[in-house]
């Protein structure tokens, strides 16, 4: 476990409004929490430099360690449910197991673990379906000989037979397979005495392995799809009576389970495993689980599942009334240890501070929350050593959970992400990928490079989120008159685009100083807050890609995917869309014809008609690349549009995204569609946007403190967007 590290509960807070930190430190001594504000996240020494400011708040102090534990592994828990009766039982489901065969995997089970009592419904260590009975002194199992098989749906079932005195348990496969046995039973002889468990929940999906109440006591997760779970009670002369039977097709959008046996034992959701997936029943010709939630009524579980690490707060914080908008961090420290939790401080709604706004890309951050790429740690430790940068790796720490760019334990891709966990890549100092000509910052780290900048200019400005548009639409980005982005604000809903079209349809400038922006499709929970939903549909650069028929978010019902594919493409918005992606490399951009445009004079004030541009930086060596976006009339690019600039030079890695490759060769010459283009347009009422197309743009702003052509060029247009002369 890291020995000191925290998140709070909330990406940004206002003035008036509270934010709570919670905090796990595994050391005897207490740790200072400090405020700070982060004005460069860059720890190369050769770099801008690291920056942080000291404010001194009230929270400031020290606070007593306290180790907090982080629980994986996503399950469903019955609390209050009746005495079961000690006669005769059979637990029934539908089941995809995923791995069957490492270790032993609860389906359906009450059991209360001191005295041995209860029963379980369970897939064994050998991958084989069993069902347990324990009465307190004695444990009866019945167990097939042969193990399920990866992928496939089973009936599985297993209770005791009070009139034979027997425990069985049966499986059998729903899509029999021509090398696997279809179906199996195995039986024992059992006298048990009294083995119910009234006092302890039932489980689905996991079991309560050692005393205790809460997810410390809970355990052997399953991995899979599973549907239909049913109790059943069974009297001595064989009639049988349903104890529940509960019904995954109901309640989708949330976490509750619905019972429609007699009693209506509902039950909780835990850890947020993935609702409206592919059930046995569904053959493949509806994909849209809204319009038949019976064929969609399984849910897929995970042991490495995450939603809310559950930590208790050890210190909440107020802004006072005037605290200034920015970038901030608690700064954490125990003896060696530090960590930073980043947030936003907001202005007072309805009361911004500045006429620029900076966004923070709050959704792209919980995307690729805990992004473990493997190999990073390799070849990046010895940097980390020398430039004191952010010393963990994801590879080393799965206990918080990964992203979505990152695959369960089982091989299925995560579609859920948190930001109720430590974020680590997130954090300020954070090495992304090792970068020899560069920093190798990504992210929250690289988009205090555009702050920086800003602070540079002496432009003041506000800090926004986009979770912050996400929940009050247009009327928050109204009050400014230009809207920067930061490098990379790729995961978006539709409420963000929608607030964003209406503000520049409404005379506002837009500033996207990124790439591989606008691109992928997210859902939020219309109950549970800081979570976001991705399905990664048809289509697009991805490191999973959904089942079939799994392509509509459980949360709000809705196509997932590309914007692209949802008729949004990002050029519609912003002028550029996603074109190219290769190595961890920067190359230049030459000025284009349409930079000698008088309408765009403003843009290269002091900047040469020969001068390569952005052929520097902080990130991969220059302002184009790594990820670009290019102008494309047919994608929707305004044909007013000036391409200012277009980048050239890349090298043999850069390919075309999927979604240009039709068939085995694009159907234009990647000279035409493979680069970066630096594109201006106008809107309507007087409003404009100015598209780099680059994620290592913003790696050159800070580049000879600020003396160079791209930040000459990007201070042009600021300056340009916030005088209110219309266009």
């Amino acid at each position: 476990m890291i020995p000191l590290v925290g998140y709070a509960n909330r990406a940004s807070v206002r003035s008036g409004e509270e934010i709570c930190f919670k905090v796990s430190s595994t050391s005897e001594r207490p740790y200072e929490a400090r405020l700070v504000r982060v004005l460069c996240g860059d720890a190369n020494p050769h770099g801008p430099g690291f920056s942080e400011v000291e404010i001194g708040a009230t929270v400031d102090g020290t606070y007593p360690s306290r180790f907090q534990p982080v629980h994986l592994g996503s399950y469903a828990r019955i609390d209050g449910a009746p005495g079961i009766g000690d006669g005769g039982i059979r637990f029934r489901a539908l089941i995809w197991p995923t791995l069957p065969g490492r270790g032993r995997q609860a389906l359906i089970t009450r059991r209360d673990v001191a005295p041995g009592r209860g029963a379980s419904l369970a897939i064994d260590e050998r991958g084989a379906v069993s069902f347990s009975l324990g009465d307190g002194s004695r444990t009866f199992t019945a167990a097939c000989e042969a193990p399920l098989r990866a992928r496939c749906w089973y009936e599985v079932s297993g209770g005791w037979d009070a009139a034979k005195k027997r425990v069985w348990v049966a499986f059998k496969a729903l899509r029999p397979s021509l090398f696997d046995p279809a179906e199996g039973s195995a039986s024992v002889d059992a006298t048990p005495g009294r083995w119910d468990a009234p006092e302890r929940p039932v489980l689905i999906a996991a079991a309560e392995v050692r005393p205790g109440d809460g997810p410390a006591a809970v355990g052997e997760h399953y991995n899979g799809k599973l549907e239909a779970p049913v109790v059943t009670r069974i009297g001595a002369g064989g009639e049988e009576s349903t104890f529940a039977e509960w019904d995954f097709a109901r309640g989708m959008t949330t976490q509750q389970i619905e019972d429609v046996g007699p009693d209506a034992l509902h039950g909780e959701l835990v850890n947020l495993p993935a609702r409206a997936m592919t059930g046995a029943g569904w053959a493949g010709r509806i994909m849209r689980w809204t319009e038949a939630p019976g064929q969609f009524a399984a849910i897929h579980f995970h042991d490495d599942d995450i939603y809310d690490c559950g930590w208790a707060t050890d210190f909440a914080w107020v802004p006072p009334e005037g605290f200034p908008s920015g970038n901030y961090a608690m700064r954490l420290r125990c003896g060696d240890h530090e960590d930073h939790i980043p947030f936003a401080v907001c202005p007072p709604k309805g009361k911004p501070t500045a006429r620029v706004a900076f966004l923070v890309s709050t959704f792209t951050q919980m995307a690729y929350c805990n992004f473990d790429s493997p190999g990073l740690e390799a070849r990046t430790r010895q940097r980390i050593a020398e430039w004191g940068a952010c010393p963990y790796f994801m590879e080393d720490h799965p206990e918080y959970g990964r992203s979505t760019y990152n695959h369960h334990n089982d091989g299925s891709g995560i579609c859920f992400s948190s930001r109720l966990r430590p974020n680590l890549n997130m954090r300020p100092r954070f090495i992304a990928a090792t970068d020899p000509k560069g920093s190798g910052l990504r992210h929250a780290a690289a988009d205090t490079y555009v702050t920086s900048w800003l602070e540079h200019c002496g432009e003041p400005y506000d800090v926004i989120t986009d979770e912050d548009v996400h929940n009050e639409g247009v009327e928050l980005l109204r009050a400014y008159r230009c809207v920067v982005t930061g490098g990379h604000p790729e995961y978006h809903t539709p409420e963000t685009l929608d607030a964003l079209q209406a503000f520049i349809g409404g005379g506002g400038r837009l500033m996207y100083l990124g790439g591989n922006g606008f691109y992928w499709k997210v859902a939020v929970h219309p109950d549970l807050p800081g979570v976001i939903e991705l399905r990664r549909a048809e289509g697009g650069i991805r490191l999973w890609a959904a089942e079939p028929g799994e392509y509509y978010h459980a949360f709000d019902g809705s196509y997932g995917g590309l914007w692209r594919r949802n008729a949004r493409p990002p050029n519609r918005l912003v002028g550029v869309g996603f074109s190219s992606q290769g190595n961890y490399e920067g190359s230049y951009y030459r000025r284009q014809p349409g930079s000698f445009d008088p309408r765009a004079a403003f843009v290269f004030d002091g900047v040469g008609a020969d001068e390569l541009i952005g052929d520097f930086g902080f990130f991969g060596g220059g302002a184009a690349g790594f990820e670009v976006d290019r102008a494309d009339i047919e994608l929707g690019t305004p044909p007013h549009a000036l391409v200012l600039a277009s980048s050239e030079g890349h090298g043999p890695m850069f390919r075309l995204v999927n979604e240009e490759m039709l068939r085995q060769f694009p159907d234009r010459p990647d000279s035409e569609i493979l680069r970066a283009d630096l594109v201006f347009f106008e809107t309507p009422k007087g409003g404009a946007v100015f598209s780099v197309g680059s994620i290592t743009y913003v790696g050159s702003l800070p580049y000879n403190g600020y003396r160079n052509n791209v930040a000459t060029i990007t201070t042009n247009v600021l300056r340009r967007f916030v005088d209110p002369t219309p266009f």
